[in-house]
C-alpha cells in the first residue's frame, strides 16, 4: 500500500440540493450574472415538474460509492474518492483542497461524462489541474471514454430492452434510434473540438452491436443563449418524423451517465409529450446510474490514469 491513499476526484455539472438554491445555482451556471425573473421561473418550474429537485445528487453519489467500491476490491485501501461539483457544492477547488489536507499527493480526476470537450469536460478538468498544482499534487486525468466497450455494452443492452418495452426491435425501420448528447454552443464545434464527432462514433458503436436499423445522432438541452447551439435538437427531429415515415423513436440519452433534470424532464416529460401529440411511439433508453460495470469500467480507467510517484 502507497504511504497515502491516490485521491480521485470525480466530478459532475451539481443540482440544487434544495428548491431555494436555484437562484444562486442558476447564477452560477451564469457566470454570476442572476437570471431574468423569467429564465428562473421557467428553471423552477422544469425542477418542479420533476419533484421539487434532481436526482443527480442521489445518482451521483452512488457512482462515486460504486467506483470507491470497485477500487477497493481491486486495491484495498489504496484509493479515496470524492466528488466535486461544477455548479454546486462541493466544488472542485475546494474537494481538491480537503483532500491536501488528508495529506494526498497523487490524484486522479475524471467527469462523469464519457464525450470529451474543451467546452464541457475540458473546463471541470483545467480548475481539477489548477486546484492540484496549487496543492502540490501530481496530476492524473481521463479526458473521455465515449467509445469504452463497456459503455457501448450497456448503452447497447438498454437500447434493446427499450425497443422491447415498446413491441418492437432495433431491426425495425418503423422505429428511429435517436443518440442524444446536451448541446454546446456552435462555436466550440466549429473550432474542430471533436465533439460532435465523438458522439457520432459512440452511436455508431451502438447501432453497429444492436443491428439499428435506422438511427441518428440529435442533440438536447441547449442553454437559453443568444447564440447558435449544435443541433438538429431532438424536439426538432420528433417532428419531422411522421413525414419521413417514421411511427416511432427511442431515444438513447448516450452523453448523460444518471438520471437528472436534462433526462427526467427534457426526454420523459417534454419529449414524451410531443411525441404523444404527434402520435409516435415513444421511450428512452434507462440510465447508466450506478450500474456495477460501469463503475468497475471507471475504476479501470483511474487505475491507468495514476500519476508516478514523486
Amino acid at each position: 500500500m502507497a504511504a497515502s491513499p491516490v485521491g480521485v476526484l470525480i466530478m459532475a455539472y451539481g443540482t440544487p440540493a434544495r428548491p431555494e438554491d436555484i437562484l444562486a445555482f442558476y447564477t452560477d451556471i451564469r457566470r454570476g450574472r442572476p437570471p431574468t425573473p423569467e429564465q428562473l421561473a421557467d428553471l423552477k418550474r422544469r425542477y418542479y415538474a420533476v419533484g421539487g429537485t434532481s436526482q443527480l445528487a442521489a445518482r451521483t453519489a452512488e457512482q462515486v460509492a460504486g467506483v470507491q467500491a470497485a477500487l477497493d476490491a481491486a486495491a484495498p485501501g489504496e484509493y479515496v474518492c470524492r466528488f466535486a461539483a461544477k455548479h454546486a457544492s462541493p466544488s472542485i477547488e475546494d474537494a481538491v483542497q480537503a483532500m491536501a489536507l488528508d495529506g494526498v499527493k497523487r490524484v486522479v480526476g475524471f467527469v462523469l461524462a464519457p464525450h470529451y470537450s474543451a467546452g464541457s469536460v475540458g473546463e471541470y478538468l483545467s480548475r481539477f489541474e489548477r486546484a492540484a498544482a496549487a496543492a502540490a499534487m501530481s496530476v492524473g486525468t481521463v479526458e473521455g471514454w465515449h467509445d469504452h466497450p463497456v459503455l457501448i455494452e450497456l448503452l447497447a443492452e438498454r437500447v434493446r430492452a427499450a425497443y422491447a418495452s415498446i413491441g418492437s426491435d432495433p431491426t425495425d425501420p418503423g422505429i428511429r434510434l435517436l443518440v442524444s448528447a446536451h448541446s454546446l454552443p456552435m462555436r466550440i464545434i466549429e473550432s474542430g473540438d471533436g465533439y460532435d464527432q465523438r458522439l457520432h462514433e459512440t452511436a455508431e458503436l451502438v447501432a453497429t452491436n444492436t443491428g439499428a436499423a435506422r438511427w441518428q445522432v440529435c442533440w438536447q438541452s441547449a442553454g437559453r443563449t443568444p447564440e447558435p447551439w449544435i443541433g438538429p435538437d431532438v424536439l426538432e427531429v420528433l417532428k419531422a418524423l411522421p413525414a419521413e415515415g417514421v411511427a416511432g423513436a427511442v431515444v438513447c440519452p448516450a452523453g448523460f451517465t444518471s438520471d437528472h433534470l436534462e433526462v427526467n424532464y427534457d426526454l420523459d416529460i417534454e419529449a414524451n409529450a410531443l411525441a404523444q401529440d404527434l402520435g409516435l411511439r415513444f421511450t428512452r433508453t434507462a440510465s447508466l446510474n450506478a450500474d456495477e460495470r460501469l463503475c468497475a469500467a471507471l475504476a479501470g480507467l483511474v487505475s491507468g490514469a495514476v500519476p508516478p510517484a514523486q
